[in-house]
C-alpha cells in the first residue's frame, strides 16, 4: 500500500487544479498515464473508497460538515486539559521541551540520529535523540525547503548521523497498527507559545478537524489566530503532532508544509480508519 501513495498524490494534485470541472475517472487516469481500472483499484486499496467519493471529500460543504461534527468531539476531548498526555490512535505522547539554555545553544553537542522510511504518505524522515523524537518530515517537490534543510535548521549545531534502526521503533509505533500500545516522548524545540499550540494539536482525535480559531480559544488566546497559524506551520513532527487536522473556519483545507495534497490525503485516510 505504501508504494501507491505517489499515484494518490498526483491524482489529488490534478483534482485540485481541475476541481471546478469535476473530472471523471477516465480523465484523471489519462492524466496519470494509467488505466481507469488501475486508478480505481489503487484508491480502493489505499483508502477504501472510489475516486468519485474522494472528489466529494474535497468540497467546502464536506469540510464544513466535518468541522461542525468534530467540535462536539473536541469539546469533550479538551475537558481533560492540555497537561494530560495526548493520545494518537494507541499511542500516549509526552512532550519534553528544550530548556531556555538549550534553546540558545541551537543543539550544540546534541547527537541526532535519523532514518528514512516508506510511509502511507510517501517517504518520510524521522530523527531522534536520547530524549525522544525531535523531527518528522516528508519528501517531495510540493514544498520549497528540503526535509534535510528543515531538519538541520532546527538544531544547526547538532551532530547528525544516519541510523535507520534508531528511528524504526518510532516509525513502527506510528504506522504499524499491530504494535502494542506505546508511550512516546517528543523532544521539542520551540517557544512556550509554540509548545502550548503543539500540545493542543496532540489532543485532536484522528478523523476530526478544528480551525485555527478553535485552537486559539483552547489555549486561552482567542485573538491569536495568526500566531497560532505560525506555530502550526512550525510544527517539527508532522503527522504525529497532527497539524494537518487544522483547517480554515470557512471550510477550506488550506496549505500544508509538506504539500496541500498530502494534507488532504492524510485527512481522508484517517476518516476511513
Amino acid at each position: 500500500m505504501n508504494a501507491e501513495y505517489p499515484i494518490i498524490e498526483q491524482a489529488l494534485i490534478y483534482i485540485e487544479k481541475n476541481f471546478k470541472n469535476q473530472p471523471e475517472l477516465d480523465e484523471i487516469a489519462s492524466h496519470l498515464n494509467i488505466s481507469p481500472s488501475h486508478l480505481q483499484r489503487t484508491f480502493k486499496d489505499w483508502v477504501g473508497i472510489s475516486p468519485k467519493r474522494f472528489l466529494q471529500f474535497l468540497t467546502i460543504d464536506h469540510a464544513r460538515k466535518l468541522l461542525q461534527e468534530s467540535r462536539s468531539v473536541l469539546e469533550a476531548t479538551f475537558e481533560s486539559g492540555l497537561s494530560s498526555p495526548g493520545r494518537i490512535h494507541d499511542l500516549f505522547v509526552n512532550i519534553d521541551a528544550v530548556t531556555p539554555g538549550e534553546f540558545k545553544e541551537m543543539g550544540k553537542g546534541l547527537k541526532i540520529e535519523y532514518g528514512q522510511h516508506q510511509s502511507p504518505f510517501g517517504i518520510c524522515t524521522l530523527a531522534t535523540t536520547q530524549r525522544g523524537l525531535c523531527f518528522m518530515g516528508f519528501h517531495g517537490k510540493a514544498f520549497g525547503q528540503s526535509f534535510m534543510d528543515d531538519m538541520t535548521s532546527r538544531f544547526p549545531e547538532a551532530i547528525f548521523k544516519e541510523n535507520k534502526s534508531a528511528t524504526q521503533v518510532y516509525f513502527d509505533a506510528i504506522f504499524n497498527p499491530n504494535q502494542p500500545k506505546k508511550k512516546l516522548t517528543l523532544f521539542l524545540k520551540g517557544t512556550n507559545f509554540q509548545i502550548k499550540v503543539w500540545e493542543a494539536l496532540l489532543k485532536i482525535p484522528s478523523g476530526n478537524v478544528c480551525s485555527y480559531g478553535d485552537i486559539s480559544k483552547i489555549i486561552g488566546k482567542p485573538k491569536a489566530n495568526q500566531a497560532v497559524g505560525s506555530a502550526v506551520g512550525a510544527n517539527p513532527i508532522s503527522y504525529l503532532i497532527p497539524c494537518h487536522r487544522v483547517i480554515q473556519n470557512m471550510g477550506i483545507f488550506g496549505d500544508y508544509h509538506w504539500g496541500s495534497a498530502r494534507k488532504k490525503a492524510m485527512l481522508i485516510w484517517e476518516s476511513q480508519k
